[in-house]
C-alpha cells in the first residue's frame, strides 16, 4: 500500500501534477478511498462497524436499565 502511494507521488511529481489534482478537495476522503483498496482498509472498515455496533448495543442497554429504574 505504501509503495503504491509512493509510486503515485513519484509519478505525479514526474508529470508535474499539482497535489490538489491528486488529493482533490478533501484529502481525508482520498486517503479513506485509497485505503479501502487494500485488505488492511477492509479490516479497518469491519472493525469500525464492530465498534459502532458495540457502542450502539451498550447505549441501548443503558437506556433499558434507566427505563427499569423509573
Amino acid at each position: 500500500m505504501f509503495e503504491d502511494l509512493a509510486d503515485l507521488f513519484e509519478q505525479s511529481a514526474a508529470d508535474g501534477t499539482p497535489i490538489r489534482e491528486i488529493f482533490g478537495a478533501d484529502p481525508v476522503e482520498f486517503v479513506e478511498a485509497f485505503v479501502q483498496n487494500y485488505s488492511v482498509g477492509r479490516w479497518i472498515g469491519r472493525e469500525r462497524e464492530r465498534f459502532t455496533s458495540a457502542i450502539e448495543r451498550a447505549a441501548s442497554e443503558d437506556t433499558r436499565k434507566e427505563d427499569r429504574t423509573v
